[in-house]
Parts: C-alpha cells; sequence; structure tokens
C-alpha cells in the first residue's frame, strides 16, 4: 500500500501527551498527572516511544524504496517542556538511533514559557534543537485567565529573549485572538511584545470553540459570548498588518515569518501534502497516501508497543478523489499559491470565478489568495471542491 513513499521531504512528529493544567479552549490529546495517576509517567512514554520508533524502522526497511533522510522533527503536545532539557535530548536521540537526520534538519519543539528556562533552552539547543514554538496567546491577564492558560503575561516575551541568548535563530510565538473580553488594545498589547521579543516567526489562530471542551460548556451556559465573525476577520487584518509593516510576512494563512528560512518547514511538508510519520499517543501518520493513527490513552499506548506491533487505532487509504481535495484545502493557504494545472475542469472554472469576484489573483498560473481571499479561506476551498 506504500507504493507513493519515498522521493520527497520526510518528517517525524513525536507527540508528548503530558500538560500541567488543562486548557478551557483545547481538545488535544493531553493528560494532566491527575489524570493519568500510576497509569503512565513521561518515563514510560519515552521507553514506548523508543519501541515504536525502532519498530516503524524495522518496517520501513523492508519497503521497495529506501528510507529518506528526516528532515524535519517536530515535538509537540501537550506540553514537551515539561519533560525538561534532559528530557527532550533523549526524545531527539531516540528519534537518531533509529532514523538519519539530515544535516541540515529543522528540529523543533513547542515550549509553554513556565517550563522553559535559560539553561533549559541551552541545554536542547546544545542537543540538536534548531527552533522553538512557544505558546504565548496574549500579553492580556484576563484573556489568558479565559482560555485558563497559567504563565504570566510577559513570560512568553522573556523565553522568546532566553531561546534567542541561547543561540536559536528561529524562534516562534503562538497567539489566539477573539478569545470573549478580548478588546483592540488588548490585541494591541500582545502584537507589542511579539514584536518586542525580536522573534523571526508569529502564528496567529481566530479562537475555535471545540465541542467537548470546558470552554464550549461555558459558551453554552451563556456564561462567555462565542466569537464574533466580523471581529475576527477585523482582528486578523489588524494583525497582519503590524507584522507586515515589521517585515514578517505571510506564507500560511495564520503564519508570518521574516524570512524564508524562517519558515517552519515541517508545517510546509504538511500543508504541500509530504510525508510523515507520527509518533506517540494518539499521532497521525501519512506516507504515500496510507494514513494511520495511534490509540490515544498513554498507557494504551505502551501496551500496543510493548506488543511488538504499531500501535496504530486505525487506518485508511486515501482514494485519489481525497488526495485531490485535501491538497486543495491545504496548497491554496500557502502564499504560493495553488498550481491551476492541479485542478480538475469544474475546478478551474471556479477559480475563475473566484478570480473574478476578488478573492484570488492568477501570478504565474498559480491560484494565490488576496487580502479578502484569507479572509474568506475556507469558503474558497469549499467553491473550489463544490
Amino acid at each position: 500500500m506504500l507504493r507513493d513513499f519515498g522521493g520527497g521531504p520526510f518528517g517525524i512528529y513525536v507527540h508528548v501527551p503530558f500538560c500541567a493544567t488543562r486548557c478551557g479552549y483545547c481538545d488535544f490529546n493531553t493528560y494532566t498527572a491527575g489524570e493519568l495517576g500510576s497509569s503512565s509517567s513521561p518515563q514510560s512514554w519515552l521507553t514506548a516511544l523508543r519501541g515504536e520508533l525502532a519498530t516503524a524502522a524495522r518496517q520501513f526497511a523492508d519497503l521497495p524504496s529506501a528510507t529518506p533522510e528526516v528532515s524535519t522533527v517536530f515535538v509537540g503536545g501537550g506540553t514537551p517542556s515539561l519533560l525538561g532539557g534532559d528530557g527532550l535530548a533523549e526524545v531527539l536521540d531516540a528519534v537518531r538511533a533509529e532514523f538519519d537526520l539530515a544535516a541540515d534538519a529543522e528540529v523543533t519543539t513547542e515550549s509553554n514559557p513556565e517550563s522553559t528556562s535559560p539553561a533549559f533552552f541551552e541545554r536542547i539547543r546544545s542537543a540538536g534543537y534548531t527552533r522553538v514554538s512557544l505558546g504565548m496567546q496574549s500579553a492580556a491577564q484576563h484573556v489568558l485567565a479565559v482560555l485558563d492558560r497559567t504563565h504570566t503575561p510577559g513570560r512568553a516575551v522573556a523565553a522568546a529573549k532566553e531561546a534567542r541568548a541561547a543561540g536559536f535563530e528561529h524562534v516562534n510565538l503562538d497567539l489566539i485572538y477573539g478569545t470573549p473580553g478580548e478588546r483592540d488594545s488588548d490585541l494591541d498589547a500582545s502584537l507589542d511584545a511579539v514584536l518586542d521579543a525580536g522573534v523571526d516567526h508569529v502564528s496567529a489562530y481566530s479562537l475555535i470553540v471545540e465541542d467537548g471542551t470546558a470552554l464550549a460548556r461555558r459558551v453554552r451556559r451563556g456564561e462567555l459570548p462565542a466569537p464574533d465573525d466580523d471581529v475576527l476577520a477585523a482582528r486578523y487584518e489588524r494583525i497582519d498588518a503590524r507584522l507586515a509593516a515589521a517585515g514578517l510576512s505571510w506564507y500560511e494563512v495564520s503564519n508570518w515569518a521574516a524570512s524564508d528560512e524562517a519558515r517552519c518547514r515541517h508545517n510546509l511538508g504538511y500543508w504541500d501534502g509530504g510525508d510523515w510519520l507520527g509518533a506517540g499517543p494518539g499521532a497521525h501518520s501519512h506516507l504515500g497516501g496510507v494514513r494511520w493513527w495511534n490509540v490515544k490513552h498513554p498507557a494504551r499506548y505502551a501496551d500496543r508497543v510493548s506488543e511488538g506491533g504499531l500501535p496504530a487505532a486505525g487506518w485508511e487509504l486515501l482514494t485519489d478523489e481525497e488526495r485531490y481535495l485535501e491538497r486543495i484545502m491545504l496548497v491554496v493557504r500557502l502564499r504560493s499559491g495553488l498550481p491551476m494545472g492541479d485542478l480538475d475542469p469544474a475546478g478551474v472554472a471556479a477559480a475563475e470565478q473566484i478570480v473574478a469576484n476578488g478573492r484570488a489573483e492568477l501570478r504565474d498560473d498559480r491560484l494565490v489568495l488576496t487580502d479578502q481571499g484569507r479572509l474568506l479561506a475556507d469558503g474558497v476551498v469549499r467553491d473550489l471542491v463544490g
């Protein structure tokens, strides 16, 4: 089934499922120590991770094409920084033990500002990490409180500066905008803080109220208003204008970078239909049109790995139609645009109409979203796929 695997960039994603507390808006596969009890720990998770990577490497060795070098590694979560510098070094060592990393591999870890320090950044930099992504969300304390974030407003900027001092050229700060109670002045203060940090990458996401989260329950009970679409659009335009004026250009609808080198190569692999192995509880993988996902609970994940196989909960072989739909959905969000040659006749006709109504333009036979089109990117996708 993996007939199309190989030939392009190959990344590895490692999922760290641990968090100190649960944020009210988060629906990721994460667990606090109280929720796990004695069923799982960072050490048992790391042992299972090593086992999964070893099993995957053995199975890849049996494929018709050689396993390519790993061009990117992304350690996400959860809160990877809860592992500490030594723990994250062990994670990267586990990857290196089974796979060949390219000489110029991009190696990223997400981090919560409160679980970092100058010594932490120095340790992971010496271990081989090249990029850090810090969850900032907002510089306003009352906004952080609504999101149930525990870090103090100034800590994210301080952490970003510590990372840069430790030798990290590439540092990202994550923002969330549109939180109930957020004012324009709060967003401006957040952008001031981001620019003061001197980072070369910013990700900014509108708040989404996910079913099953504490935030969704508060909105349903009427304690908080749902995010307003018009407000979200205005906030996005405000973010884009400030970042562009500071020299950070958008390269994906929700991501801005100071240079081509500052772009997140791992995420570009996702958006451009690349291959990746996802390791850890709940992680997803995609290789040559085959997608699978691991069991979610860390204890069950460890049990499955100990049985000697990959801890997959399910898998699917993507049809040509599904691959076509996914490519449009992802690539149209990139500043580089969607090649018109990738569209079927109905898609070409829809693209011409999208250009006519000002939501995109043609550049070198590629469909590129305009400023208006970025605000309506989901609608553009719906029109292209019928």
